[in-house]
């Protein structure tokens, strides 16, 4: 859809007459009413203003970008006004906007007010674009330049394509699927058009596949870039040049990718039925198991997070015993938190992580024998160990059912075609249940003696031990902000919640608040270290450090790793450091500040690591940093 699609004639100020933000979003509102576009005008407002209440559309370079989806809107529409003096905004870099799209979307507009949202401010971002807008006269002047501009990007796109001697796809995706998928497939992009290579990327993230790729543009392809650290559907390059990395070379190594997919330097991809990531690339040997175990994790995380804060919200208003009938405190409400959070999500933990792990190996029919060998680990230990071998067992059981999966299907390719029918649906869950079932039993209660007496030992440890260990979980927290280490210390902070000591995940949330959090201190303090573009992001990852989101430190990084990461390695080991000293628990393995009021222990304390920390890592990296005239 076009921009000019829904920003009409009758949708235009030329000159705006307010001069406050709650006054230009009134004006705005009503231009957009009286052109016939809302069916409910203050709704439509009430949404506006909850938007922004969420963060100022100000964007900066004096443009504000309000938008809202609702029902109250009759017809998807572009608002546009313009003043020249400007208006206060609460832009984010603190200066007048004079240029203002309001957009309106209806509630089953299906994204493309979001869509347009993202071309706009393309657009809107190029200076040219900005002074015709600005010196236009006319309401048709308006919408002409819109129109070239246009024009102009389509004539660009197409003549890339025309002009490029090769063409590639690339697939990006990471286990969260927030940070690390869109900026592989940015830097992809971006490489490609300085290279002259036509490309296309599609998205896995964590709203799903986005650009997905086609069969005529799969055929049409020299090669396929891979970079993922999650599973990707890659049956559909059968016969290609199948290029497979981290999502970490897709960021780091672009032009690389690029080179070797030109070249076709890649295995031909063979297919087979198996829909991992994994098979015919150069990197298995050192990624596969950390491609199945995070498929594993990124499916079990909703359980765990979810189930985990209802768990902490059930403690908080129900004391030690929210399901004691008996208790003073005892509140219906809390037991079926509780309920919900642990006799549920946290029961699926480990089985959802099994399942995941072993369809990840085996594709589908890998999933129930994952799940049922998961649940064995729970549930089938040895006498008086509650949980039985937990999250080791599920470890165990989801690679162990992935495998035997896969050697039920090996072995029964012998059978005839004409029982392929039946593989499904009976032989392979018959089989791969029934034998990696039996083994899991046989070996879970040496599994459990074997995990309950590690997390005995680490709940035994000394204050000084703890303290060490906490330092060291902090760190790997910022090592790589999303990436294998980060990730190796999380789950083991999972494990360690599983199993009941909830002091090691409390040092690794405050160890991965701090890599932000520093870096929005040091880009807020040390102006002249930063440039304008960082000191931007570093506004946002004040929210994003709050709320437990490691990844936000990563475009600071990718452009300076020497002088950016160890500083918050440093503040993020302080704090983890820091939070074990002070012996705080916490049983919410997510949240950030939303789960600070349920920590166990001092929550002024765990504040206070987690401030000190970030404090550390941001006048470290501000001392590293050169100006940014010297370079």
């Amino acid at each position: 859809m076009n921009i000019t699609d829904l920003l009409r004639k009758d949708t235009i100020i030329l000159d705006l007459q307010a001069n406050s933000k709650a006054s230009v979003i009134d004006e705005l509102v009503n231009k957009l009413d009286k052109a016939g576009r809302l069916s409910d005008k203050d709704a439509f407002k009430q949404a506006i203003l909850a938007r922004e209440e969420q963060s100022t559309t100000g964007i900066g370079d004096g443009i504000a970008i309000p938008h809202a989806k609702t029902a109250a809107v009759k017809t998807p529409a572009i608002v546009f006004g313009r003043s020249i003096e400007g208006i206060d905004y609460e832009a984010l870099d603190g200066q007048p906007s004079h240029l203002f799209f309001m957009i309106a979307a209806s509630e089953g507009a299906n994204q493309t007010h979001l869509q347009t949202l993202s071309r706009l401010s393309s657009f809107l971002m190029d200076d040219n674009f900005r002074k015709n807008i600005e010196a236009a006269t006319s309401e048709d002047e308006v919408l002409e330049v819109i129109n070239v501009k246009e024009r102009e990007e389509e004539e660009e796109t197409e003549q890339t394509e025309e002009q490029a001697e090769s063409f590639i796809l690339a697939v990006t995706g990471c286990p969260t699927g927030i940070a690390h998928t869109y900026m592989a497939a940015d830097k992809l992009k971006a490489t490609a058009k300085e290279m002259g290579v036509g490309i296309k990327v599609e998205t896995n993230g964590s709203s799903g596949v986005k650009n997905r790729l086609t069969p005529e543009e799969i055929e049409k392809a020299d090669a396929i870039i891979i970079a993922a650290d999650t599973k990707i559907e890659t049956e559909r390059f059968k016969g290609k040049p199948v290029i497979q990395v981290p999502v970490a070379k897709g960021i780091h190594e672009p032009k690389e990718l690029i080179e070797r997919a030109i070249k076709k330097d890649a295995p031909i991809h063979q297919g087979g039925g198996n829909e991992s990531s994994d098979d015919g690339s150069e990197e298995n040997g050192k990624s596969g198991f950390y491609k199945h175990l995070m498929n594993g994790v990124s499916n079990m995380l909703p359980f765990v997070v979810g189930g985990g804060i209802l768990i902490a919200i059930a403690f908080l208003f129900g004391g030690i015993e929210p399901q004691n009938p008996d208790s003073d405190r005892y509140h219906p409400l809390w037991d079926m938190l509780m309920t919900i959070g642990g006799g549920n999500a946290f029961h699926l933990m480990v089985p959802v992580l099994a399942g995941f792990i072993a369809s990840s190996i085996a594709d589908r029919p890998g999933f129930a024998p994952g799940m049922i060998g998961g649940l064995i680990a729970i549930t089938s230990g040895i006498e008086g160990a509650d949980g039985g071998s937990g999250f080791l067992g599920g470890l165990i059981a989801g690679f162990l059912a992935g495998y035997v999966t896969l050697g039920v299907k090996k072995a029964l390719e012998v059978l005839p075609s004409v029982f392929d029918g039946l593989k499904t649906v009976l032989f392979y869950p018959v089989f791969s249940i029934g034998i990696a079932g039996l083994i899991m039993l046989l070996i879970n209660p040496p599994l459990t003696t074997l995990y309950t007496g590690l997390s005995s030992w680490l709940q035994g440890l000394g204050d000084t031990n703890l303290v060490l260990l906490g330092i060291i979980l902090g760190g790997m927290m910022a090592v790589d902000m999303g990436g294998p280490i980060n990730k190796a210390a999380y789950t083991f902070g999972i494990a360690m919640l599983d199993a009941g000591n909830y002091n090691f995940i409390a040092a690794i949330m405050a160890g991965g608040m701090v890599p932000p959090l520093a870096t929005a201190i040091a880009s807020t303090i040390f102006k002249n270290k930063f440039t304008r573009q960082e000191r931007d992001a570093g506004k946002s990852n004040y929210a994003l450090g709050a709320f437990f989101i490691s990844e936000g430190a990563i475009p600071f990084a990718a452009a300076d790793p020497a002088r950016v990461i160890p500083p918050i390695i440093v503040g993020s080991a302080v704090a983890g450091g820091l939070s074990m000293l002070f012996d705080i628990g916490l049983q919410a393995p997510h949240g950030g500040i939303v789960v600070i009021g349920l920590v166990e222990g001092s929550p002024i304390l765990y504040l206070l690591s987690i401030i000190v920390g970030s404090l550390v890592g941001a006048f470290l990296l501000g001392f590293l940093k050169k100006p940014i005239i010297k370079e």
